[in-house]
């Protein structure tokens, strides 16, 4: 397609898309070097639609504070999905330690970790 496009370039006008495309070359056919590339993103556009859609429901948090703790409720409930750790139990895990956990090791009510927890 590279070749094709670098001889069609020629019969378009120099802000056509070919153009656009082949000064992009080498960033677009990128994937087709390294195994570990995408060839889009729809992986990322799909984890990240639920914040897309919900962005004017957060205009009415209600507070500047009440938002950033609602981010911060998301983040986690992201995690949770993430680490494949269930979100109520996560929750509930959480809130009955929290209290007695000694502030070193608040890192082990982190979603991630409370999956290695449940597991033993």
């Amino acid at each position: 397609m590279g070749k094709w496009l670098v001889e069609e370039v020629k019969h378009t006008l120099p802000k056509s898309p070919m153009s656009y495309s082949i000064a992009r070359w080498d960033a677009l056919s990128a994937y087709l070097y390294d195994g570990e590339l995408q060839i889009d993103n729809n992986l990322v556009e799909n984890a990240i639609r639920p914040v897309a859609l919900g962005r004017k429901n957060y205009l009415f948090a209600g507070s500047h504070e009440a938002a950033k703790r609602a981010g911060m409720i998301y983040s986690f409930f992201a995690s949770c999905k993430k680490h494949e750790v269930n979100p109520y139990q996560w929750l509930r895990h959480t809130q009955e330690k929290i209290m007695t956990i000694n502030h070193k090791s608040i890192k082990d009510l982190y979603p991630q970790n409370f999956k290695t927890k449940s597991n033993m």
